[in-house]
């Protein structure tokens, strides 16, 4: 089965909307700090998976390619809820 070429413009699109949001979260809510973060890391994983997926061709390689580029990921988590929970001197 030959593989279906993907929509560029439209992931563009996506990401560029996605972007638009993440401006408009930003600047003009004023929704607590926390919330705030939670919002713009969401909306900033969902662009990194749209780009992963579709200009890093992972959505159409083997399973194991995308297990070794996913793997670090869970420490990146890791690392961010540290940071965002961390006290501040």
């Amino acid at each position: 089965m030959a593989n279906k070429k993907p929509n560029y413009y439209l992931v563009w699109l996506y990401l560029l909307v996605l972007t638009i949001a993440e401006v408009g979260v930003a600047f003009l809510s004023g929704l607590p700090f926390e919330v705030l973060v939670f919002i713009l890391l969401s909306l900033a994983i969902w662009k990194a998976a749209l780009v992963a997926m579709y200009y890093m061709h992972l959505r159409f390689e083997p399973p194991r390619l995308v297990i070794i580029a996913l793997a670090p990921l869970p420490l990146a988590v890791l690392i961010t809820i540290v940071v965002v929970t961390m006290e501040v001197f």
